[in-house]
Order: C-alpha cells, then structure tokens, then sequence
C-alpha cells in the first residue's frame, strides 16, 4: 500500500511503529529548526535476483536537491555505489556501472531514490544515502536483501542430493559391509565345514582305529585266555611236581634217618673196634716187653754161659731149652699174630661199609640238596608264573579301560 509523504513522494505503508522517525522529522521542523535530515523506511526492502529494486529516501523538510551533492555507499565496502553532483553522475564501483540510477524526477521534492537494476545476491547488505548541500550533511541507512529462489531450490537440491547421495554412501557402505560379513561368513562357514569334513575323517579314522584296535584286543583276550590256560596248566604240574617232590623228600627223609641210624652204629662199631685196636696195641707193646726181656736173658745166658765155660751137655740142653722156648714164643707170637690180623681185616672190612655207608649218606645229601633247589626253582617258577598271570590280568583290565575311554569318546 503506497502513501503521500510530506515531499509528495509515493512510498511504502508503514506500520505505527514506523511512524517514530516521521514524528522525530515533525518536531525538528517546527519553526526554530533549520537542520535538514534524510529519512529511510525502517523496514528491510527485499527483491528476487534479477529484479530492478528502487532504494527509497528523501529529505526532510522537503527541498529541493538538484544541486546537492549525493552519495549512496555500500557499507560493507565503504565504496560509493552511485555519485551524483549538480546534475552530474560521477565514478562508481566497478560492480554496479550501468546498473544504477538516480531518479532525478524526484531531486526537486527531495526524493534521494536510487534504483538498481538486475540485483544479484551479492548486493544483498546495508546502503547509505548521504546529501551535502554546502555545509549542511545528512544521510540514513537503507537496507536490501536479496533472495534467490533459483539457489534456494538449487540448495534445496542440493541438500536434498547430499542427503541422497549420503544415503547411497551410507547403503553402500552397509552393502558392502553386510557383503564383506557375508563372504567373511561363507568363508568362516566353508572352514567350519573344511574342519568339519576333517574331523568326520578323523573320526572315521579313529572309528577304523578302534575297530583295529578292538580287534586286537580280541586277539589279545583270546591270547591272554591261551596264556591262562598254559599258566594253570604249568601251575597243575608245579603242583604235581611239588607234591611228588614233596613224597620224595619224605622218602628221602625216611633214607636219610636209617643212613643216620646206620652211621651211629658204624660209629659205635668204629668206637667198639678202637677199643679193641688199643688192646692189641697193649698187647703188641707186652709181647715187644717180653722180647726184649727174652733178649736180655739170652744175653744174659750167652755172658753166664761165657763166663761159666758150662759144659757142652748142659749148654746143649739149656740151648735146646732155649730153643724151645723160642719156639715157643714164636709160635705165641705167631698165634697172637693171627688174631691181631684178624682184627685188622674185620677192621678193614668194617671200614669199607663205613666208606660206602658216608659216600651214601653223601649221595643222598646232594640229592637231597639238589632237589631243595629244584624244588625252589620250581617254586620261582611257579611265582613267575604268577607274577607273569597277575602282569596279563593288570593289562587285560587296562586293554579294557582304553577301549571303554575310546567308545566313549567316539560317542560324544
């Protein structure tokens, strides 16, 4: 909605809260006030990129500004826009040449309007209006925006790309991840079922294993079972052979009491017959006496008849008597002789039962000895045997446990 100012300028409707400024420029032209001020609208003048904008101000009081000087400054660069003196438009930024316009229809009211055509986005920002008129400076502050619905709709786009392009990033990043899982997943699948496959041949290997195994320790049992039926059997003779060995050593034990009784009565007949020898001795060591004293009456005689120059008859009969009794005592002798013979044969005879009796009795202790020691080889035997049988029975039990401990592992 257009209006009438004081200048007869047609501007924009304000709102009440606009009007503040206007009342400010009332109470400065009342009379005793001779400054002038440039009034702009508060509001914020907007325009789409490519339109012709008019940046509105003017002078207040109205007056008449053809031979001012006019200035429009960008703010944000501090450089002039447009520059307008006595009639003249002077240097501008290289940016707006050709494109602004001062609205000299306006000067003699006092109307500052400029008008910019084909804005752009970057002539968005704040514009100065400034008015020297000698001595007398005044300005106000406009400000444009510009807005580009070609670059909203091309952020807008653009937004909406990145956020689809975000989300193609995003899904193919998930894709590739999900299918990077599932290759890793097959590739950790076919390894389980490699594994798998490898552990069903290795249990089948161990089911072979033990079926072998088992086998054996069939063979085993039946072999153990062989040894078994040896062993006892050995251990039936090792009986036997104990008993007989027992009967024998009885036997011999009787043999070996009568040997003893028998070398107590040899001793005793050995005792019996050195008593006897003594005698003889005894009698032997009387008859050597009595030669010796036969001796030393011969001698005795040989002197007496020597020294007694006897007669011949008397010497002849005491020869004779003497002879005689040589003979006599040779023929004592020989008799005692014959007995002392006697007794050494039956001494002989005697001895060599004794010999053949101690040989015996020797005989019967080796025998005796050796079948003590084949009686304990034949009991080491029969403890080897034993040991051999508890030794096959310990194994038999531990054949068993690992073939139990196999199955059960088989089955889990």
């Amino acid at each position: 909605m257009a209006f009438t100012s004081g200048c007869n300028h047609p501007s924009f409707a304000l709102p009440w809260r606009t009007l503040l400024p206007y009342l400010v420029a009332l109470h400065l032209l009342q009379p005793g006030s001779a400054q002038s001020t440039v009034v702009a609208p508060s509001l914020r003048v907007t325009a789409n990129v490519g339109q012709d904008v008019v940046l509105r101000c003017h002078l207040s009081p109205c007056k008449d500004v053809r031979n001012s000087d006019i200035r429009w400054i960008q703010q944000r660069s501090s450089r002039l826009v447009h520059h307008y003196r006595n009639g003249v438009d002077l240097g501008q930024m290289e940016e707006y040449k050709g494109r602004t316009e001062l609205l000299r229809d306006g000067l003699s009211d006092g109307n500052l309007d400029l008008r910019i055509t084909a804005v752009t986005s970057s002539d968005s920002g704040s514009y100065s209006c400034a008015v020297q008129d000698g001595d007398a400076y005044a300005e106000a502050v406009v400000n444009l925006e510009v807005s580009d619905p070609f670059s909203m709709i091309i952020l807008y786009w653009t937004v909406a790309l990145a956020v689809i392009i975000t989300l193609l990033v995003g899904s193919f990043v998930v894709n590739v991840f999900l299918h990077r899982k599932k290759v890793a997943q097959s590739r950790e699948l076919k390894r389980k079922d490699a594994e798998l496959v490898e552990k069903a041949a290795a249990l089948e290997r161990k089911d072979a294993e033990l079926a072998e195994q088992a086998a054996l320790s069939k063979q085993r049992d039946a072999m153990l079972d062989k040894h078994v039926l040896k062993l006892e059997e050995k251990t039936d003779e090792v009986e036997n052979w104990n008993s007989v060995l027992k009967k024998d050593s009885e036997e011999m034990g009787y043999g070996f009491g009568d040997l003893k009784k028998l070398a107590a009565e040899l001793e005793k007949h050995s005792e019996e017959m050195g008593t006897r020898d003594l005698k003889l001795e005894r009698l032997a060591a009387k008859l050597e006496h009595q030669t010796k004293e036969l001796e030393k009456q011969h001698s005795q005689f040989q002197r007496h008849f020597q020294n007694m120059y006897l007669s011949a008859g008397k010497q002849k009969k005491m020869v004779t008597k003497l002879e005689e009794h040589c003979e006599w005592m040779v023929r004592r002798n020989v008799k005692l002789e014959i007995p002392a013979v006697k007794v050494v044969r039956r001494n002989v005879k005697l001895e060599i039962p004794a010999v053949k009796v101690g040989q015996q009795a020797k005989e019967s202790e080796k025998q005796k000895s050796e079948l003590k020691e084949r009686h304990e080889e034949m009991g080491q035997q029969a403890k080897e045997s034993e040991k051999q049988k508890s030794e096959l029975k310990e194994r038999h039990e531990e054949m068993a446990e690992q073939t139990e401990a196999v199955v059960v592992e088989t089955e889990d």
